[in-house]
């Protein structure tokens, strides 16, 4: 019988895994890699230690780099022991995860305000443009949405009446209802408004729209947010990447709701569930990773720390 190729079996463990609802995109093209170049150097029978480590472990490759092509050989050498018996799993410790974490650029009110501004120095290349990135960098920046849950709006999704969205299918396959507050709600139907003035509409029809009334790009938005950022001079942000990015309209909404509520008094500890639902995220977990200590938050935790030593709460009993 025919011995099959590495890429035939990362193919087969890839299509079970994605006909089980994974996406495995970069993990996957990672594994391809792997199978290309264990059958390219002739490697033949099962996959051992050895051959997992000398591919994850190129010289050129950063310790973050390694351990993440680790972690995806881990998971197709269970995949595969458990059909051969012979595979071995590379144990965890030879390649320690290593999870860095850039701090976010946050957004000011001001900066926001002068985001939302600059949109009318656009070149309007088409009637709707301002309106069209005014209108979206405000939704975004007030929702936290994912650019991409943005775009894939449809007509139908965004109910003016009541001020919800409906995002479908998204990250992680989930749908959520997301409320919107009234003053989004309003830039929302102007923006409405004007779109059924300039191109013809349909329920099933993409919201935001270029000079063809097809959905808006990605590749558009970020290069007129880069547009925007060098008529801003915005050449440095306040956290550990060069500049702002648009991604960073998502981190400063979840730290701006914790410290609004903060601020209220409400009980953190249980709405910290309801943002991550609200976010979209799959667990909590991935909610505090949107979470920075800014100067406010920290404000606040040395003044309730105050408070809870103060009860006795600390001292033993």
């Amino acid at each position: 019988m025919k011995r099959q190729t590495m890429a035939r079996r990362v193919k087969d463990y890839l299509q079970l895994r994605r006909a089980l609802g994974f996406q495995l995109r970069s993990q996957g093209e990672m594994l391809l890699q792997f199978a290309r170049y264990l059958d390219g150097a002739g490697h033949r029978g099962p996959l051992t230690t050895e051959a997992a480590l000398r591919w994850a472990n190129r010289p050129h490759l950063s310790r973050s780099s390694r351990a993440k092509r680790l972690s995806a050989v881990r998971c197709f050498a269970r995949y595969l022991a458990a059909r051969d018996g012979q595979t071995e799993v590379p144990e965890r410790y030879l390649a320690p995860k290593v999870c860095f974490r850039r701090r976010p650029h946050l957004y000011s009110p001001s900066d926001l305000g002068q985001l939302l501004a600059a949109t009318e120095r656009l070149g309007p290349s088409y009637p709707l443009k301002r309106l069209v990135y005014r209108t979206l960098f405000g939704l975004l920046a007030c929702t936290g949405l994912r650019v991409s849950e943005a775009l894939k709006l449809k007509s139908d999704h965004v109910d003016l009446q009541r001020g919800i969205l409906r995002i479908e299918q998204t990250k992680f396959k989930k749908s959520r209802l997301v409320p919107l507050h009234p003053t989004a709600t309003h830039a929302l139907r102007r923006y409405a408004q004007a779109r059924y003035g300039r191109i013809d509409v349909r329920d099933d029809s993409p919201f935001f729209v270029d000079k063809r009334g097809n959905r808006l790009a990605y590749c558009a938005i970020r290069w007129n947010f880069e547009r925007l950022r060098e008529m801003l001079e915005w050449k440095q942000g306040n956290g550990d990447m060069p500049r702002p990015r648009i991604h960073d309209l998502r981190h400063t909404f979840a730290c701006q709701r914790l410290l609004s509520w903060y601020r209220q008094g409400q009980d953190v500890q249980h709405l910290i569930a309801a943002l991550s639902t609200y976010l979209g995220h799959g667990k909590v977990t991935d909610t505090y990773w949107y979470l920075t200590s800014t100067p406010e938050l920290l404000a606040i935790a040395g003044v309730r720390f105050e408070q809870f030593a103060g009860t006795g709460k600390g001292e033993d009993t």
